[in-house]
This record gives structure tokens, C-alpha cells and sequence, in this order.
């Protein structure tokens, strides 16, 4: 009998020293309640020793806790009709406030977000929705931040997840955006036309300095047209006169050249009148 009594209290003993130790993980935290009263600070993590029957333990994570908001229906200040999602993220910075203060913690927080993104949002214009979302997420997790300081929860990052838009509003902004890009496309050709023709005018410019520039300029389309291998060339009626001119000088040149070597030489044919017109015999 003897030996029953101290195996009983044997096995007595191990279960007690059992449910009087707890380990927690490095990212826990035990928020300890001795007779229904919280201790001074929570404990962890690693190894600790309760009380059974007179502690009561609750298990708090410190990590970080993904929480998505669900599609919001809202009407931005220009009375536009839009879909919002939401992620969250937070994390408890104080267990036992976490456990104290408020009885679910994360159903509370998805609650106070949801109404927070449709109060925020629906001060903003839909442009302002759009373009400005980072300063809608940092608007929305202050409030947030605020509101769940009490709580021992501290709300880190808050991003709009997705925005959707009626069919109507996708259209009309599809034609706006065409509109603005012909309008980018017309100023650009508009501005180009204005320096070709400033070009144009320093060219003419130029060429009214130096008539031979003119004629260069004919000579070098004539070569571009030649490439092309074509049957017919046109010659300008300047181009024509011009050769007129070169070979009156040539004929005037050799003339004098003659003279000064005291060899004879023949008068200077005339030269053909310009446009085909008969020359004086």
C-alpha cells in the first residue's frame, strides 16, 4: 500500500510540475491572470513557471498581423460611385493592453479600418483618389494608429489595394486620355513646323547672301533625283540660266587668255537668251 500511495503521489507531482511550466516561442508573450488579476508586466519568452489552478494564462504574438479590407463602397466629394479595397498591417506593442482593453482585438481593427477608408476616401475628388493614394494611406493609418493606441496596437503600414470604377467612368476616362495625348501630338507638331521654318527663314537668309549657295543646293538635288534612276529629268529655269551664265564667263576667260598669248582667237558666242528667247544676229 505503501509504495501505491507514493507512486500515486509520484505521478501527482510530474502532472502538477507539468501544467507549472510554460514555454514560449521568442515572438510570444503570457499575459498571466493570478486570481483574476493581471501581473505588473507580461512574461516571456522562453520558460515560465505558473501557479495551476490560481493562474490563468493568455498567449499573445507580437508579429506582424496582414489584415485585408474588404471592397468598400464609396462616393468621392465629385459624387463618383467607387469600389476601395485595403490591406493593413499591425502589430500588439502592449499584450496586456491588447487583452485588457478590448475582448477581439483584430475584428475590431478590421471594423474601425473599414469605416476609416470611407471616410477618408470620400473627402477626396476621384482624381485626387488616384493620384494621390500615398497621402490617403498615411492619412488612414494615423487615424488608425490613433484610435488603436489605447488598445496596445500599433498600425504600421495601410495600402489602398485596388480601386474600381464604373464602366461609364472607364470610358469617359479612356476618351480623355486619348484627347489629352492628340493634344500633346498636335503641340509637338505645331512646335516642329515653327523650327523648320525658323530654319527655313535662316536658310533664306543665307542663300540671299550667297546666290551660288542657291544654285549649289539645285545641283544637289539634281544628284538625289539621279539615284533614283529616272527616265525624265527636270531642270529648273534657274538652274538653266545659271549654266547660261557659267558658260558665258568660261568663253569670256579663254577669250582673254588668248589675247594675252597673242594667238587669235574667236569672238565669244552669245549667249542664249534666258526662257528660249532668240538671240540679235
Amino acid at each position: 500500500m505503501i509504495m501505491y500511495v507514493i507512486a500515486a503521489l509520484v505521478v501527482v507531482g510530474l502532472i502538477w510540475l507539468a501544467s507549472s511550466v510554460r514555454i514560449l516561442k521568442q515572438y510570444e508573450r503570457a499575459v498571466v491572470f493570478r486570481l483574476g488579476r493581471v501581473g505588473s508586466e507580461a512574461r516571456g519568452p522562453g520558460l515560465i513557471r505558473i501557479s495551476p489552478g490560481v493562474d490563468r494564462v493568455h498567449t499573445v504574438s507580437l508579429r506582424i498581423v496582414t489584415m485585408p479590407i474588404e471592397s468598400q463602397g464609396i462616393i468621392t466629394r465629385d459624387n463618383v460611385s467607387v469600389d476601395v479595397s485595403a490591406v493593413a498591417y499591425y502589430r500588439v506593442a502592449d499584450a496586456i493592453r491588447s487583452v485588457v482593453a478590448i475582448e477581439n482585438v483584430g475584428s475590431a481593427i478590421n471594423q474601425i479600418a473599414q469605416t476609416t477608408l470611407r471616410a477618408v476616401v470620400g473627402r477626396h475628388t476621384l482624381d485626387e483618389t488616384l493620384s494621390q493614394t500615398d497621402a490617403i494611406n498615411q492619412n488612414i493609418r494615423e487615424i488608425l494608429d490613433v484610435q488603436t493606441e489605447e488598445w496596445g496596437i500599433e498600425v504600421t503600414v495601410v495600402e489602398l489595394k485596388d480601386i474600381q470604377l464604373p464602366d461609364s467612368m472607364k470610358r469617359a476616362m479612356a476618351r480623355q486620355a486619348e484627347a489629352e495625348r492628340e493634344k500633346r501630338a498636335k503641340i509637338i507638331a505645331a512646335e516642329g513646323e515653327a523650327l523648320a521654318a525658323g530654319e527655313l527663314a535662316n536658310a533664306s537668309d543665307v542663300m540671299m547672301a550667297h546666290p551660288l549657295a542657291l544654285q549649289l543646293r539645285n545641283l544637289q538635288t539634281l544628284v538625289e533625283i539621279s539615284v533614283d534612276k529616272n527616265s525624265t529629268v527636270v531642270f529648273p529655269a534657274p538652274l538653266m540660266s545659271t549654266i547660261q551664265e557659267l558658260g558665258a564667263f568660261l568663253a569670256r576667260e579663254t577669250a582673254a587668255v588668248g589675247e594675252q598669248a597673242g594667238t587669235p582667237s574667236a569672238p565669244p558666242a552669245p549667249a542664249p537668251a534666258p526662257n528660249g528667247a532668240a538671240q540679235p544676229v
